[in-house]
């Protein structure tokens, strides 16, 4: 086990954190959403659009776990019936905990989630490790690529810090350009300081944004896109001890959905490209109950209309309708996500799966997505695979 923030980030859940979670009062049946089935049909327009074929999925872990990974799995999946092969391991990768593709296609990169972290770069064609490179701080848990594909970015949960990497023409990784530490506001309650967990592009491409769940504070920041340097353009506070975790944005691009790990609660986000704010709305329901419960991710069906959380503790999925153009979530349900502990949820590019990582379960759970309904089903038994704690659809 490792000490401070890296202990934390993976033993969430199994040991007691450096914050507790807050539970929310139970709903009682009259008020309580219902479950959804796991029986609904395909949509026929979702079946008319979807490409047929094995499609590539990419697996992080950990391998310094008991019973964790060699390095990041490889595998495919089959876009009728959601059946996942597998089809070996890129080795040699330390901790990958999480992953993100160049926007060509060609190379992978993924954290090395450590005490001197890095990230490294994987040419895919050849499955060749291009390099590390370090982040300047401790446990990287998130990384992304800008649209543009020059840069890369990362977030140091230990040390509370985003780093930026240039892009090389082959896909490797230069050495860092930026090292941004959220040294203010100062930690939520029950924290021991900043905790980034994540960074990402804003969809109009204007602003990088990174969640703090140390700070309770999302940042936003603007990019030298000649420079590869950050330059910190506002903040936007959450409620004390919410424990922001990670931001997904509607395809609009106006609104983002927050998970926040600490208190159980999800919001409503409105964001404005001009100036790069982000302003956090209401403290929602996961549908949870009273059970301890870590949220971990929302994803976002390319047509806008449904939205899905990842519920660490109540091993579930939450269901919400996206209405008002984005600017409110209406919890529909929740389905169980036939695992134990998902650390990650992703949906293929075409929106008609669903995938989710199962930490302690060490499984990848499929899910199919009916277009209309937005109603999930299990497509086939859970994927064996150590220690799953990030799945990469493409």
């Amino acid at each position: 086990m490792r000490s401070g923030g890296v202990s934390r980030r993976r033993f969430v859940g199994v040991l007691a954190g450096t914050a507790a979670a807050v539970a929310l009062p139970a709903c009682d049946e009259a008020s309580a959403p219902a479950k959804e089935t796991t029986e609904a049909a395909p949509s026929p327009s979702r079946e008319a659009a979807r490409p047929s074929g094995p499609h590539p999925l990419y697996l992080g872990t950990y391998t310094s776990a008991e019973g964790g990974g060699k390095g990041v799995g490889v595998a495919s999946y089959d876009t009728e019936t959601g059946r996942v092969t597998g089809a070996g391991t890129i080795e040699g990768i330390a901790d990958p905990s999480y992953l993100a593709v160049h926007p060509n296609g060609r190379t992978l990169y993924a954290v090395n989630e450590r005490e001197d972290g890095a990230v490294t770069a994987v040419r895919l064609s050849d499955r060749k490790v291009l390099g590390s490179r370090s982040t300047g701080g401790a446990a990287p848990c998130h990384l992304s690529v800008h649209p543009g594909g020059r840069w890369l970015f990362s977030a140091n949960y230990g040390t509370g810090s985003v780093a930026v990497h240039p892009v090389e023409t082959s896909g490797a990784l230069g050495e860092r350009t930026d090292l941004v530490t959220h040294s203010r506001p100062a930690p939520g309650p029950g924290q021991d300081g900043p905790h980034a967990h994540q960074i990402v592009t804003s969809p109009d491409g204007g602003h990088v944004l990174a969640v703090d769940l140390g700070t309770d504070t999302v940042y936003t920041y603007r990019l030298d896109a000649s420079k590869g340097t950050l330059a910190e353009v506002s903040r936007a506070r959450t409620r004390a001890g919410a424990g922001p975790r990670q931001l997904t944005f509607h395809p609009d691009g106006r609104y983002a959905y927050l998970a926040n790990e600490v208190d159980n609660t999800v919001a409503v986000c409105a964001y404005d490209p001009a100036t790069g704010r982000i302003s956090v709305g209401e403290a929602q329901s996961t549908g949870t109950g009273a059970g301890t419960n870590y949220p971990a991710q929302l994803v976002v069906t390319p047509n806008g209309r449904y939205a899905y959380l990842a519920n660490r503790g109540h091993n579930s999925l939450s269901r919400y309708a996206v209405e008002a153009d984005g600017a409110r979530l209406r919890l529909l349900g929740t389905v169980p996500v036939a695992g134990d502990f998902p650390r990650q949820i992703a949906l293929s590019p075409d929106g008609g799966l669903l995938f989710a990582a199962n930490q302690r379960s060490s499984t990848v759970s499929v899910f199919r997505v009916d277009d209309a309904s937005g109603e999930l089903r299990l497509a086939g038994e859970p994927f064996a695979s150590p220690v799953a704690v990030c799945a990469l659809p493409l």
